[in-house]
């Protein structure tokens, strides 16, 4: 390692920890090199004597604890998996001060503070149900988001689009900021590469009840996607537009499809590398009930 900068040596022997937050805890004095503060970019020479103090350190008490019911599918010493309801946003925002996912981790597990956003290192939309993992140490942390950058966590959604499709695709278009809705993403050349894999798991009279999977994870990604290849999500208020019912609707089916308050989404399925062990993991969660009695009605409407 002569002559490599010290917070490059530091990530190789402390892989457990990422390259920036040692570079900051060289910068805070809680490196020593040979007894002395050093600065991240100096070079080493070889064979000296290095001393690193790791603390804990609370990211912020901006996000408080709130007693919010939590489904919990998996919990160990380095993951929480959690089974997310439609309508529970997952960390504090614009609209959204309090009554979050964040506030909740934090009053189930106090130490959570000393993971950046309680451990949170992806998302899902308010109104998306379903499975999203939770990391409860910088490790599993840093390890977790290296999965997310390579693209081996598997994330698999159920998604009821309008209209009947015929076969699965690939749909591989950027995303990016709308130009016209900075609330709406759209698809882009400017964008951020985005790749959505679909296959048909059930058709309806007209609908289609598809099985996706994600190679990226940019924003509101599926519904973008979908709305572009003229199937939107049933229950997007976003990239719906107004509700339209199909010709022929039986009235349950108009009084169903009235009264869905959500895109019709659910992430059923996440696999990825445990951290400690290294051993391919992976976790299921059922649709939701507000999901299934929709289908349901698909199912009663098409044999009508």
């Amino acid at each position: 390692m002569a002559r490599e900068r010290l917070d490059k040596v530091l990530a190789s022997l402390f892989s457990e920890y990422s390259r920036s937050r040692l570079s900051q805890w060289i910068l805070q004095g809680k490196v020593l090199l040979d007894g002395e503060i050093p600065k991240p970019k100096d070079r080493v020479s070889g064979d000296e004597q290095v001393e690193v103090v790791v603390e804990e350190q609370a990211q912020g008490r901006e996000c408080q604890p709130q007693p919010i019911p939590l489904a919990i599918v998996y919990e160990d010493q380095d993951l929480l998996v959690i089974n997310k309801p439609a309508g529970l946003v997952v960390h504090p925002a614009a609209g959204h001060a309090d009554g979050t996912l964040q506030n909740a981790l934090l009053y189930h597990d106090e130490k959570l503070v000393n993971v950046p956003r309680a451990g949170i290192v992806h998302r899902l939309d308010k109104d998306t149900s379903g499975l999203l993992v939770v990391a409860r140490n910088l490790t599993a942390h840093k390890s977790l988001i290296e999965q997310l950058q390579e693209r081996s966590v598997h994330r698999e959604y159920l998604a009821l689009v309008n209209g009947v499709l015929t076969a699965g695709g690939t749909i591989d278009e950027p995303i990016g900021r709308s130009g016209r809705d900075r609330k709406r993403m759209a698809v882009r050349e400017s964008g951020k590469q985005a790749i959505t894999h679909y296959r048909v798991e059930q058709r309806y009279r007209a609908h289609t009840l598809v099985k996706v999977n994600l190679e990226t994870g940019r924003t509101h990604q599926i519904r973008v996607h979908m709305a572009y290849i003229h199937h939107n999500l049933v229950g997007d208020p976003l990239y719906g537009g107004r509700l339209r019912y199909p010709k022929g609707s039986t009235e349950p089916l108009k009084q169903a499809l009235h009264d869905f308050p959500r895109q019709a989404l659910h992430a059923g399925r996440l696999g990825l590398i445990h951290p400690r062990s290294g051993e391919p993991v992976e976790w299921t969660a059922e649709l939701p009930k507000d999901m299934q009695q929709l289908l349901q009605v698909l199912e009663q409407d098409a044999a009508a």
